[in-house]
């Protein structure tokens, strides 16, 4: 049965980093959908309620129940606004989706975008102005992700969460 992986939280949470270290762990026909890759590079789309991300992302869900064993769904993704994205993978996956909330302090997400590659596209300023302070998702129960749990410790927990506790994922 396929499964869903929600990473969710604020700017230089680590999101991205947890993401793409899971895709590699679960290896092939892993399928990552990104809300920064679809909304800023292949849409060239603003955020909000009303972004043209949305049906795009859906479709792309729904491509990754039918053709992939794990979809992971990756970005700040602000709860009011992609409701109906969240609502359209409960009925896509059902009880197969595990939900996580990077839930920072605003000076940890700035550290950690400190040490980012893309460190220079924008600042702390930005950050500030995009930050939503614990925006749980609340139709999909979230597991919280906080500054003490670090990158191998949060794949670890994600995968074993994934594989009903087992270092091992087992084809269906």
């Amino acid at each position: 049965m396929a499964k869903l992986i929600i990473v969710r939280g604020n700017s230089g949470s680590g999101k991205t980093s947890v993401s793409k270290a899971l895709q590699e762990k679960f290896g092939e026909n892993t399928m990552l959908i990104s809300q920064d890759m679809v909304r800023r590079e292949i849409l060239h789309a603003r955020d909000g309620s009303d972004t043209k991300a949305l049906p795009l992302m859906t479709e792309l869900l729904k491509y990754g129940r039918r053709n992939s064993r794990v979809t992971i769904l990756e970005g700040i993704m602000v709860a009011e606004w992609y409701m109906p994205l969240f609502e359209a993978a409960i009925e896509e996956f059902g009880s197969e989706i595990y939900a996580y909330y990077y839930d920072l302090p605003f000076e940890e997400t700035v550290a950690r975008h400190s040490t980012r590659a893309k460190r220079m596209s924008f600042g702390a300023e930005d950050m500030r102005r995009w930050w939503v302070e614990k925006d749980y998702m609340k139709v999909i129960p979230e597991k919280i992700l906080t500054k003490e749990i670090g990158l191998d410790e949060a794949v670890k927990m994600i995968f074993r969460d994934a594989n009903g506790n087992s270092e091992n994922f087992l084809e269906d």
